[in-house]
């Protein structure tokens, strides 16, 4: 479930774009971000649990286009948020990240009269057996 302290409108499912395979190391084309209820592959071998943080673009607090700007900064976050899970995915040794639960939060500074989102991102890295040896996925060397 998607929370927000913003509660004028819930957040919609993500678009197509953030759910398209990216190339990681030599698997082109590999799906590599997977939300909620998608799982990854049932070879992916756990390697922990993580957290990643993102902020939106900032777009100016007006009341004129409202919606428009927030769908923006959603958009905007979204991508920074798919970015930033496929860097710690390669900087992590991993191959697969299932986001499992995020927090969505406007933030808003009076002194520049910007309004921007926050995001926090539960995720579970996984990795994948097939490209490694049997003895390795055992444990064994």
């Amino acid at each position: 479930m998607i929370k927000t302290t913003d509660s004028r409108r819930p957040l919609q499912p993500l678009p197509a774009p953030f759910d398209q395979g990216v190339e990681v190391g030599a698997q082109a084309n590999t799906k590599v971000i997977y939300w909620h209820r998608d799982l990854p592959p049932l070879d992916a071998e756990y390697m922990g649990e993580h957290i990643v943080e993102a902020a939106s673009a900032r777009v100016p607090s007006t009341v004129a286009h409202r919606d428009e700007l927030w769908d923006r900064c959603y958009q905007n976050l979204m991508a920074q948020i798919c970015d930033r899970l496929v860097q710690e995915v390669l900087r992590l040794g991993g191959s697969y990240a299932h986001v499992l639960d995020e927090s969505i939060e406007s933030r808003h500074d009076d002194i520049t009269g910007e309004s921007w989102l926050h995001g926090c991102f539960t995720y579970m890295l996984y990795r994948s057996t097939k490209s490694r040896p049997k003895s390795a996925a055992l444990g064994r060397q």
